[in-house]
């Protein structure tokens, strides 16, 4: 199966050569690698030129395509014609060299799959359980346990969480994300997952690409895809297709812009899934935005990073009043 990998870059010229040295080391190597950057300056460029890298073309966008999504989109109208699926990476990761194999059998043996996602490794820590039941003070799922946050703690004391498993979106939306899935090297089904790692099959291509609506940095705008395709079919997460995510600093918005993104970007994509919400899911998720919020400006008191909470905290809460004022447009 032919596939093709996209990578849209900003600013991030060392981080991408670490990638692309892991993609080097893939058991199955993609048909061809598109490097999408909007970068301001030619540093990314010059280090590619200065290394080679197999089946690699190099695209330097100008302001009309510079964006995440507007990349992506760029990206996607450059693919060959006879790939068949389409793989995203962001430029801060790094593969395990059976990453591509794991992908592609998933879409051999799952047949109704349109997109597959991948498994990061480095973010959450995981413990082996053997206990029958499962202590409050943890999540557990297929035999192992991670330790739960406060913030479901509190969401469920309040009646704020169910049981919806991870991948899924609840009725008034924050469910729990892709990273509750155990390292198991299961394939699960879900209904998004990270746009660090994603895949799809190019045919959805013919008639769906990314929303401009995510300008830039693009918070949520892959869990906006994921629902949309959601509709053609199935999504599943391979945790055998395993890979680190390093959080690179280098162009990301500061936590003022970032808390704002948080609330109105995930107004946009609960709408998107549920276009229609009944009153109790309203009330639930307003209520769970302001307990979010509030243990937001708490982690000023509980963090070292005390700026940044508060920071963030200011564009919680001004993405929440703006709703009332400017909701934005599915």
């Amino acid at each position: 199966m032919k596939f093709s990998l996209i990578i849209c870059t900003y600013q991030r010229p060392k981080a991408i050569v670490e990638l692309l040295n892991s993609v080097k080391e893939q058991t199955l190597y993609p048909t061809e690698i598109l490097i999408i950057d909007g970068s301001t300056n030619n540093k990314t460029n010059e280090i590619l030129k200065n290394n080679s890298f197999k089946n690699l073309t190099y695209y330097q966008v100008k302001d009309l395509d510079r964006g995440l999504t507007k990349q992506r989109n760029f990206g996607i109208s450059k693919v060959a014609k006879d790939s068949k699926v389409v793989c995203f990476l962001d430029d801060d990761t790094i593969l395990e060299p059976t990453y591509f194999e794991n992908l592609m059998n998933t879409y051999n043996s799952k047949r109704d799959a349109v997109g597959v996602g991948g498994y990061i490794t480095n973010e959450v820590q995981w413990e082996k359980s053997t206990n029958t039941i499962c202590s409050v003070n943890y999540f557990c799922l297929d035999g192992f346990e991670r330790k739960e946050g406060t913030r479901f703690k509190l969401r469920k004391f309040l009646g704020l969480f169910d049981a919806t498993p991870p991948g899924f979106m609840p009725t008034y939306s924050h469910g729990r994300s892709i990273s509750y899935l155990p390292p198991s090297d299961k394939t699960y089904p879900v209904e998004f997952f990270m746009g660090c790692s994603m895949s799809f099959k190019k045919e959805i291509f013919d008639t769906l690409k990314f929303s401009t609506y995510f300008e830039g940095y693009g918070l949520y705008e892959d869990m906006d895809f994921c629902l949309r395709a959601l509709k053609m079919g199935q999504l599943y997460v391979d945790t055998a297709a395993k890979l680190e995510h390093h959080h690179e600093q280098l162009g990301r918005p500061n936590k003022y812009t970032y808390g704002k993104m948080v609330i109105r970007n995930g107004w946009y994509v609960w709408r998107v899934k549920y276009p229609k919400p009944t009153l109790k899911a309203r009330l639930k998720w307003n209520l769970t935005a302001i307990v979010l919020l509030k243990l937001r400006f708490l982690n000023i008191f509980t963090t070292q990073q005390r700026k940044e909470a508060f920071t963030e905290g200011i564009g919680r809460l001004v993405g929440w009043f703006s709703l009332f004022l400017n909701k934005p447009n599915n």
